[in-house]
């Protein structure tokens, strides 16, 4: 469908790269046919039985807005204030097709968020050991473009944000440079899991400044004061 229907029309490029941050990905790997030993053999492309073996292929765009800075303090967004579009039709050739939104309470005694149009349904999920509230758009669903031709989500608050901190992630992350040169300059990323009493495994993707220079066998990792290596 490219550009004419489904969420690929909100991937408008001038809106895109003038984002807080946007990142593309491609990721390609070998799954079985057969159903019944796909999870035996997810990763294995010679295995003896698995007969027949296909490519996945998953594309993936991460975009980051910051609408409290650039709005006046407000937090409230829409799907046009975001992309300048906004979702007229699904791409026939798509088997799913859904918008989540995020509609988690900070406190679970003030409900201060509220999303329109109403949602087809209402998901809940375990993210790193906290229950999330997601509000979901199904663009298959006949009954989402009834009403209107066009489907643009909002988020709005229903009365002022307190001033209090907004709580800090379970696993968030932290990077600077230090030092100058190539005898001292060096990259350093601090990763915190402010979870109890659960480990998380974390994938690093680090993007390297054109002005340095990094040589891998000086990478050191340190977890609590001792050296760890990854896999």
């Amino acid at each position: 469908c490219s550009l004419q229907a489904g969420l690929a029309v909100l991937l408008k490029a001038e809106r895109l790269f003038h984002s807080s941050y946007h990142s593309q990905a491609v990721h390609i790997r070998p799954i079985c046919r057969v159903s019944v030993i796909r999870a035996a053999c997810l990763f294995l492309v010679q295995d003896a039985s698995c007969l027949a073996v296909s490519w996945e292929l998953r594309q993936t765009l991460t975009v980051v807005f910051d609408f409290f800075s650039s709005g006046q303090g407000k937090k409230d967004w829409s799907l046009f204030k975001m992309f300048s579009r906004t979702l007229t039709d699904t791409c026939p050739l798509a088997s799913q097709s859904k918008v989540y939104v995020d509609i988690s309470p900070k406190n679970k005694e003030k409900e201060l968020l509220e999303v329109s149009p109403p949602p087809t349904s209402v998901h809940e999920a375990i993210v790193q050991g906290d229950k999330r509230t997601y509000a979901v758009y199904d663009l298959l669903s006949p009954s989402l473009f009834n009403t209107s031709r066009s489907l643009n989500v909002q988020l709005k608050w229903k009365r002022p944000q307190d001033s209090s901190e907004m709580p800090i992630p379970t696993l968030h992350a932290q990077r600077y440079v230090g030092g100058y040169g190539l005898q001292s300059g060096e990259i350093c990323t601090l990763i915190y899991n402010t979870h109890p009493y659960r480990a998380f495994p974390v994938i690093l993707l680090e993007t390297v400044p054109w002005y340095l220079r990094l040589y891998v066998h000086t990478l050191t990792i340190i977890t609590k004061g001792k050296e760890n290596k990854p896999s």
